[in-house]
């Protein structure tokens, strides 16, 4: 007999489509000069809510690159990219 394992990964969150919901499983801060981010850029994301562990939904993406509308503790944020694409989520089906 043939089972399937469900294979849960993490994804950056501009990878999740419109609709799509996820956990935040981490934020991926970089250290040092020209990375952009660190610890400043961490401690904004997790002063706005976005802690490890937390649902977050996307409720808009722009196009041409432009920010991100999320959904995260019953309020909507919207956050740009670059800073989305350091937040770190596993996809929810």
């Amino acid at each position: 007999m043939l089972t399937l394992e469900v294979v849960e990964m993490e994804l950056p969150l501009t990878a999740l489509r419109e609709g799509e919901s996820g956990v935040i499983t981490s934020i991926r801060a970089s250290f040092g000069w020209g990375k952009g981010g660190g610890y400043g850029l961490q401690k904004r994301l997790m002063d706005m809510g976005l802690t490890p562990g937390t649902k977050i939904t996307v409720v808009k993406s722009a196009p041409f690159h432009g920010p991100i509308e999320i959904n995260v503790r019953g309020y909507r944020l919207a956050i740009g990219r670059g800073m989305a694409e350091k937040i770190l989520v596993e996809v929810q089906k």
